[in-house]
C-alpha cells in the first residue's frame, strides 16, 4: 500500500508547518531528514491517553445505561426474567439499548473534543468532503456506494463457498419479524455512522500515526472484524470476513483522508447485506432461523 503525499509536513506540537524552511538548503535537507513525517488527516489533537480514557468513559457508560434500562424495565411492572432467551421482549431490550448506547456516546466524544481541544467536532474526526478527484462530483460518491454494494456481494460468494455450519448468537435475534425488522434499521441507519466515527475517525489516526498507515489499516480493521464477534462466536468465516470488511473499510479512509468515503461503502454494504435477508426471508415472512 502507497499512502505518500507531496502534502506531508513534519509534525509540530501544535499540528502545524514549519513557515522558515528553505527545501533548497542542503543544511535544511540535513537537518530535517530525521523529522517525522505526518500527514494532516493523521494530525488529530487527541492521543493513547484520550483513547484509553474513552474506552473507560464507554465501560463506565454502558454498564450505567444496563442498570437504568433495567431499573426502568422493572418499574414499569416487568420481570427481569422475562428478559432471558430469545424473545420478542429481549431484542427489543438489545436494540433500545443499542441506539441509546451509540448516542451516548457520539454525544461523550463529541464534548469532549470540543471541550478538550476547542475544535468543531465532525471534521476534527475526520469527517470531510471527497477532495481531488478527476471526475464530477458525484462520480467518487456514487462510486464508493457501488463499491459497498461489490463488498457485500464478494463477501456473500466468500462466505457461500467456505460455508459455515455453525449455529452462531446473532440468529437468535431474527427469530422474531419486529426484532429483525429494528436490527436491519439499525444496520443501515445508525450503525455505519456510529462505528466509522469511532473506529476510522478516532482510533485508526493514532494507530497510524504511532505505527504507520499500513499497521494502521489492518490493526483498526481487525478491531472493527473482532467487535462482532461476540455476536458470531462459532461462525470463524463470518469472523474473518468481517475482519476483512473492516480492513478494505480502512484502506478506503487512508487512501481518500476522510471518513466519508469509508462510511459510504459501510454504509451501502450493511444496505445490500439487509436487502439480500429480506429477499430471502420472502420480506420477513419466512425467517431462517423460526416463527
Amino acid at each position: 500500500m502507497n499512502f505518500d503525499d507531496e502534502h506531508e509536513a513534519p509534525a509540530l506540537p501544535d499540528g502545524g508547518v514549519p513557515q522558515s524552511v528553505d527545501p533548497g538548503d542542503p543544511a535544511t535537507q540535513v537537518s530535517a531528514a530525521p523529522a517525522r513525517f505526518v500527514q494532516e488527516d493523521l494530525r488529530v489533537p487527541w492521543g493513547w491517553v484520550d483513547l484509553v480514557l474513552f474506552v473507560l468513559v464507554a465501560i463506565a457508560a454502558g454498564s450505567v445505561l444496563l442498570i437504568a434500562m433495567l431499573i426502568a424495565f422493572i418499574a414499569l411492572g416487568h420481570h427481569s426474567s422475562e428478559l432471558q432467551g430469545a424473545s420478542r421482549t429481549t431484542g427489543v431490550f438489545g436494540v433500545i439499548y443499542e441506539v441509546l448506547l451509540f448516542g451516548a456516546l457520539i454525544g461523550c466524544l463529541a464534548l469532549y473534543v470540543r471541550l478538550r481541544f476547542g475544535t468543531p467536532f465532525w471534521r476534527t474526526i475526520g469527517w470531510r468532503p471527497l477532495e481531488g478527484s478527476r471526475f464530477p462530483v458525484p462520480l467518487p460518491y456514487l462510486g464508493f456506494i457501488g463499491g459497498g454494494f461489490l463488498l457485500a456481494i464478494v463477501v456473500q460468494v466468500l462466505s457461500v463457498y467456505f460455508g459455515q455450519n455453525a449455529k452462531v448468537p446473532m440468529e437468535a435475534l431474527f427469530q422474531d419479524r419486529v426484532v429483525a425488522l429494528l436490527l436491519l434499521l439499525l444496520a443501515v441507519l445508525m450503525a455505519p455512522l456510529v462505528e466509522e466515527t469511532l473506529f476510522r475517525g478516532l482510533l485508526y489516526p493514532v494507530i497510524a500515526r504511532s505505527f504507520g498507515r499500513g499497521i494502521g489499516v489492518v490493526v483498526t480493521g481487525t478491531l472493527f472484524g473482532l467487535l462482532h464477534a461476540a455476536q458470531l462466536w462459532g461462525g470463524w468465516t463470518q469472523i474473518a470476513l468481517l475482519v476483512f470488511v473492516g480492513i478494505v473499510l480502512t484502506y478506503a479512509r487512508a487512501v481518500t483522508r476522510t471518513v466519508l468515503a469509508s462510511f459510504l461503502l459501510h454504509i451501502s454494504y450493511n444496505f445490500c447485506i439487509s436487502l439480500a435477508f429480506l429477499i430471502g426471508s420472502h420480506w420477513l415472512r419466512v425467517l431462517p432461523t423460526g416463527s
